[in-house]
């Protein structure tokens, strides 16, 4: 859930909707994984509300990954590219230590499949 907090009764419209989010799980009997919710402040203003799911206080983060994709709480991508690029030099590594042969064709290949 996304949402804009102005003042304290965008706060509480907010727990609102978590509390109907709950809700309807239980009606439909699934289960909300607690453990992967955060509250992400972004911009400047920074509200440490204490926002719960089922009596579980939803932890303040920094960074989190939705979808993939690291968003950081002053939206820059460093954060994001910064892990791709790490990502991109283990698989690089890992490809380079697996094979005998330096043959810069036969690494290409195996890097992109």
């Amino acid at each position: 859930m996304y949402v804009k907090l102005l003042d304290n009764h965008d706060l509480e419209k907010l727990q609102g909707a978590l509390n109907s989010l709950v809700k309807w799980s239980n009606t439909w009997q699934l289960t909300i994984s607690i453990d992967k919710c955060c509250v992400l402040n972004i911009g400047s203003t920074q509200n440490y509300a204490y926002l719960h799911i089922s009596n579980d206080v939803l932890p303040v983060v920094d960074q989190v990954r939705d979808l993939g994709v690291i968003v950081s709480h002053d939206l820059r991508p460093a954060t994001h590219i910064n892990a791709t690029i790490a990502k991109a030099h283990q698989r690089a590594n890992a490809i380079h230590r697996a094979f005998v042969s330096r043959d810069i064709s036969l690494l290409v290949r195996a890097f992109l499949v």
